[in-house]
């Protein structure tokens, strides 16, 4: 008996090494771009924000830290129903261009408040929502192209993919803490974001992209929208906003806030998260098949509330890094399965359902991250009496009435992965009455 005929390969035509190369390194230039504004924050908020008001320039940086987040979200929503008609292969070269536009901005913020005639602030502002549109970008084009090369194993390849974005948070943090070592200007450290900005733009030149999944399979604009209101897709675009924030809020806040209570530089500590999610996003198979997508962020957020909890109270190298092995082992699989679990789940809804995923979780941090900067602001003040006692602080009491105001806006997000326990575990059990979660087809 002659086996049977194995399906063909409707991709065989594109370079997918290639293709998937190019999108890795998207991906890491986002997660450099991400490292090195969170490492030169302190840098930032001291020449540029503290000589505007003191008393709320850890508002002010915390503001500029979660814009890209903003202006990823918007992107993202706008271009992911439009990505089949302006095509991938303008998009991701673009998404490369916009970095390093963005950066370019950051670097001459003086020169140009003072040629434009405009605050600093302003100026600042301006830089990071470029930067975040170079970000959506990439994410509205990575993730449904991922979801198309491999509608097999989405959970796997898309975890595969996103190891990089903490691979980029590596490199950029690594060199960060180097060139401080050696003395260099934050100007040098924004410089290197530029290259793999560059090499994206180029990589493309060239490149054959695929239609998307849902394009491919003939499925209507119309039939993809109409998956916007499934009842489970609205629960998931809620949660997503949660799982996001319980990440990257605190990812881009914990060199400016925990440096002074764990005692060693905070991006170390993202460094070190950033090697938990590179390492255990690549073995995501066997945990999914074990556990579902829905399980396995069950356990994620019980895992990153207590993190966060933990990184509320560290007081040293030690506890620092114990806390923050609990947080990343919590966080890593959160963003990709996220994704996977509502492409598995609503492959009719293409590129747009992942696109308002992503929106959904870079959505919160935009409004997340800033909270946090007033929560530590807040607590400051109220902990020295007053704005003008606080203003007067200096030294190793400044650094200790930070630190525990630092400590305060962790304790106040870990609510939000503790909420998601409820969501998941329902989910799960629902699952489970059914015979377990098997992933649809389009």
């Amino acid at each position: 008996m002659s086996s049977p005929a194995l399906a063909p390969d409707r991709h065989a035509a594109y370079d997918k090494s290639r293709i998937f190369l190019v999108s890795v390194l998207a991906l890491v230039t986002a997660g450099m771009s991400a490292s090195i504004r969170s490492n030169i924050a302190g840098d930032l908020q001291r020449i540029f924000l503290d000589p505007i008001d003191k008393t709320h320039s850890a508002g002010m940086i915390a503001t500029i830290l979660g814009v890209p987040f903003g202006s990823f979200a918007l992107t993202i929503a706008i271009g992911s129903p439009l990505l089949d008609a302006i095509g991938m292969g303008l998009l991701l070269p673009l998404s490369g261009v916009l970095f390093l536009i963005g950066t370019l901005v950051f670097l001459f913020a003086a020169s140009i408040a003072a040629a434009a005639g405009v605050g600093i602030y302003t100026v600042l502002y301006v830089a990071a929502v470029i930067t975040g549109i170079g970000w959506g970008l990439v994410e509205t084009v990575v993730n449904p192209l991922t979801a198309t090369l491999y509608p097999d194993d989405k959970t796997t390849r898309l975890n595969h993919l996103h190891a990089w974005w903490p691979g980029g948070l590596i490199i950029g943090g690594l060199l960060g803490v180097a060139m401080s070592q050696m003395g260099f200007d934050w100007k040098v450290k924004l410089v290197c974001s530029m290259v793999p900005a560059a090499a994206v733009t180029l990589m493309c030149i060239g490149v054959k992209f695929p239609p998307t999944e849902r394009a491919a399979a003939g499925i209507s604009a119309k039939e993809m929208f109409r998956e916007l209101a499934q009842p489970m897709f609205l629960v998931l675009f809620c949660s997503m906003f949660l799982t996001a924030a319980s990440e990257l809020a605190p990812g881009q806040w914990v060199d400016l806030a925990l440096s002074r209570t764990v005692h060693m530089p905070g991006i170390l500590l993202l460094v070190y998260v950033s090697g938990i999610m590179f390492v255990a996003r690549h073995f995501t198979g066997p945990l999914v098949h074990r556990l579902s997508p829905i399980g396995l962020l069950w356990i994620s957020s019980l895992l990153a509330s207590l993190g966060l909890l933990a990184l509320s109270v560290a007081n040293s190298p030690v506890t620092g890094v114990l806390a923050a092995t609990v947080w990343g082992c919590g966080v890593c699989f959160m963003w990709p399965t996220m994704l996977a679990t509502a492409s598995e789940r609503f492959p009719r809804g293409g590129a747009l359902l992942m696109g308002l995923m992503g929106t959904a979780g870079t959505t919160s941090i935009y409004f997340v991250l800033p909270q946090m900067g007033k929560i530590f602001d807040n607590e400051a003040v109220r902990l020295a009496g007053s704005p003008d006692a606080y203003r007067k602080l200096t030294g190793a009491a400044l650094d200790h009435l930070q630190g525990l105001a630092a400590q305060l806006s962790f304790r106040e997000v870990a609510a939000l992965p503790a909420f998601l326990l409820i969501v998941f575990g329902a989910i799960w059990m629902y699952d489970r009455s059914k015979g377990g979660f098997k992933a649809k087809k389009v």
